[in-house]
């Protein structure tokens, strides 16, 4: 699952009923869950703009980290907030 370029890793706990994500192309460390697709897919998208909006308000920029088939490389790839 992606949103703007960042790239999410999905679970499944099928005894709580929940799926629960991570966004694997990224320096932090930004998770997000939900019960269907549809709330999955929109808690992606608020922690992607919540994660932008912090790093705008700190003058930083997000760094995406390169993932080749799913494994991340050294090179780093900067991009503005």
């Amino acid at each position: 699952m992606t949103y703007k370029g960042y790239e999410a890793y999905i679970t499944i706990d099928e005894q709580a009923g929940i799926m629960h994500g991570e966004i694997i192309n990224l320096r932090d460390v930004i998770t997000f869950q939900g019960k269907s697709v549809r709330e999955l897919k929109k808690a992606l998208a608020d922690s992607v703009e919540d994660y932008l909006a912090f790093c705008k308000e700190r003058g930083e920029e997000a760094v995406h980290r390169r993932c080749v088939d799913g494994v991340h490389d050294s090179q780093d790839v900067r991009r503005h907030c």
